[in-house]
């Protein structure tokens, strides 16, 4: 990430994708929690879910184009192409088809002492032609200037935001 907190907030205020869910905090750290109903079935979610530079918004990237975004489940890497290099976003440590389990810290959370564990769970809906998909990130650690203080509904309204952006593809068959 090329921004700071400020930067971050920013964008979440112009694009309004701030629908949170911050569900714990402490000092130490926060649980942040989105649930979606997606009308399609659970493999085509987890298809799509799998492809991050479809849905990733580019603005939340280190290279500024989420087509440089990818997850390797055989290499476990969620990681981003960089004209110099790359940056392992987070690791894969657990992939079904019901779910996926990464660990790491997103974006300028690599800058503090925090890590994290994100899970996608997949669940067939009422109507087995939807998907009820469940993301949860729950960060811990130190950050200079309390770590749930400061970033917690920053990153809320990020993840939220990737997770409408991932139903809106799935739903329309249109990044957004």
């Amino acid at each position: 990430m090329k921004t700071g907190l400020a930067a971050l907030a920013a964008v979440l205020c112009v694009t309004g994708a701030a629908r949170a869910e911050v569900i714990d905090q402490s000092p130490q750290g926060f649980e942040v929690r989105h649930v979606v109903t997606i009308a399609a079935p659970p493999a085509k979610v987890r298809e799509a879910m799998l492809q991050p530079a479809w849905w990733w918004n580019s603005a939340h990237s280190w290279s500024g184009d989420a087509r440089n975004l990818s997850i390797d489940l055989a290499t476990g890497c969620f990681c981003e192409k960089l004209k110099d290099g790359f940056v392992r976003h987070m690791t894969v440590v657990y992939a079904s088809d019901s779910g996926l389990r990464l660990s790491g810290a997103l974006g300028p959370l690599q800058f503090t002492g925090a890590s994290g564990h994100m899970a996608f769970n997949l669940k067939a809906g009422a109507d087995p032609a939807t998907t009820v998909l469940t993301v949860t990130y729950d960060v811990g650690g130190y950050a200079k200037g309390g770590l749930a203080e400061q970033w917690a509904k920053p990153v809320d309204g990020v993840i939220g935001e990737q997770v409408g952006r991932l139903k809106t593809l799935i739903e329309t068959g249109k990044p957004t």
